[in-house]
């Protein structure tokens, strides 16, 4: 475990970020983050990770909750590093739903999930689902990179996690918490980006469908947090960026 940060707390409604990383294998190891957000006595766990990570992962959530709190467990798509460890969650907290795209559902039984009623399938169009007096709302992010994909905007922290839109590669005796220089941290975004988004038009479809969302942080899957200037600064470039097919 790298840290835990809490990047919210109102004392009734707490988002909560934690991070691995892997100081002895860094040419290897892929440094990943998950949330966990709070709203009284019910929680959300956001890409939760790998089955290597699960066991420490569930240890640092019942820092902060009991586990039979977890109300929902999201999966913005189906990739390991964020679904690897799926069956081992359904049986730990067996009264959690799974929320996951839709083209999910039968591909994540290889990962070992058997109990098929737990899962909410998300239709492409994205949904809004409340909770406590506010709401989540799972935003389509198609092809980015995943053909299935979803960010989750939490209306009370103002929060968006973006999964690997945002993610950033940052060598290990590197890695920072926050952007603090846009322009530096671009070098890191630009490979990854380039390569694992499908296209400009994907990319700047999906900004333009954040224009009416109030958004204070953008918390994406791998590296630092996008806050104040830096969100903007972000969306700018994202929804220029040439990538995919542009460049094929």
């Amino acid at each position: 475990m790298k840290y835990d940060e809490i990047l919210y707390d109102d004392g009734i409604h707490k988002c909560v970020m934690f991070s691995f990383d892997d100081e002895e294998h860094d040419d290897r190891f892929l440094s990943v983050n998950q949330y966990l957000i709070i709203e009284k006595d019910n929680a959300i766990l956001i890409d939760p990770g790998s089955q290597a990570v699960f066991a420490e992962m569930m240890d640092a959530v019942e820092r902060y909750i009991p586990l039979d709190q977890l109300k929902y467990i999201f999966f913005s798509h189906q990739d390991p590093d964020v679904a690897g460890s799926i069956a081992s969650w359904s049986i730990s907290v067996p009264n959690a739903k799974i929320l996951v795209s839709q083209l999910w559902v039968r591909f994540i039984t290889h990962y070992g999930l058997s109990d098929m009623s737990k899962i909410i399938p998300l239709e492409d169009k994205g949904t809004k689902i409340k909770f406590g007096k506010d709401f989540f709302q799972f935003v389509p992010a198609h092809f980015l990179h995943s053909p299935g994909n979803f960010s989750l905007y939490d209306s009370k922290s103002k929060i968006l996690f973006s999964g690997d839109i945002g993610a950033a590669i940052v060598p290990v005796d590197k890695l920072y918490k926050d952007v603090t220089d846009f322009n530096l941290h671009v070098t890191y975004l630009e490979r990854f980006h380039k390569r694992f988004m499908a296209s400009n038009l994907l990319a700047s479809t999906w900004v333009k469908s954040l224009e009416n969302i109030d958004i204070d942080i953008i918390a994406p899957q791998h590296g630092a947090l996008f806050k104040d200037s830096h969100v903007e600064e972000f969306l700018e470039w994202f929804k220029s960026l040439k990538c995919g097919s542009d460049l094929i």
